[in-house]
């Protein structure tokens, strides 16, 4: 099912972010189950063929999981090119006015309702189906917006009143670098933001979403429990770092193997 009907029929989605480049590790998780794996263009070295090829790990890995693009900004000429490479939708960071969210999905859209230029591609079956995959990308393509700074909390209203937004997701490190309290997660200033990101979410029926960074299933439970539909677990790179720490500190508390150098 389509990541943007399920979220309209309320249905929860869990997905994850790829920093590496590995078209391995994209497969590989998109094999695990995921609901949607996200290519982070912003945070990590990831170019646009580089992408391209992650997004067909991802299909090959898993039919059912959306591949999606956290872009490195909000440009018109680099949103269309990943959506051309096979993403089924993007998601912008910061995000801090309605104007700014008017201009993402005029970037996604295909005329009428937006500005997508049309041309042979990886999203079109490079031309065989030009026709029928403009027809229905209006209706399919899933489009996020970053709410990572202070001044998006004041405009709130105006951007999730913008026709063509799916759903929101924190960007809880930026946002909180922005309120002068980096990762201070449990800072009253930061949960008050959240809980009003999350009744705005609610208010204009866009689909509430988080990232939880660590690799810990039991806040993914907690934030589905708080109202959050909309969930990336972890990364590539931190379940990994993570895995490796807690194995070679089991090994060594077991089996010390000597002094550290």
């Amino acid at each position: 099912m389509q990541l943007r009907k399920r979220l309209r029929q309320g249905h929860p989605v869990i997905g994850s972010w790829l920093n590496t480049a590995s078209p391995i590790a994209a497969e590989l998780m998109a094999t695990a189950g995921f609901d949607f794996l996200t290519v982070d263009i912003e945070h990590s070295a990831v170019d646009l063929p580089q992408a391209q090829a992650l997004f067909q790990a991802i299909k090959a890995g898993n039919l059912a999981c959306a591949p999606l693009a956290r872009l490195a900004g909000n440009v018109y000429a680099d949103t269309k090119r990943f959506l051309d490479a096979g993403a089924a939708g993007v998601i912008a960071p910061f995000i801090n006015t309605g104007d700014q969210a008017r201009e993402l999905v005029r970037a996604v859209k295909y005329p009428p309702q937006g500005m997508r230029g049309v041309g042979y591609c990886r999203a079109n079956d490079y031309g065989l189906h030009l026709e029928r995959s403009v027809a229905q990308a209006n209706e399919q393509t899933f489009v996020c917006v970053q709410i990572e700074h202070a001044d998006a909390l004041a405009n709130l209203d105006q951007i999730f009143a913008v026709a063509g937004i799916d759903a929101a997701i924190i960007g809880p490190y930026d946002l909180s670098a922005s309120m002068g309290i980096t990762a201070q997660f449990d800072h009253p200033e930061m949960r008050a933001a959240t809980k009003h990101i999350l009744a705005a979410c609610q208010k204009h029926g866009i689909a509430p979403g988080i990232h939880v960074v660590q690799p810990e299933p039991a806040e993914v439970v907690a934030r589905l429990q708080e109202g959050y539909r909309f969930i990336a677990y972890s990364l590539d790179i931190t379940m990994l770092l993570r895995a490796s720490l807690t194995g070679l500190e089991q090994i060594k508390t077991q089996y010390p193997t000597g002094e550290e150098v």
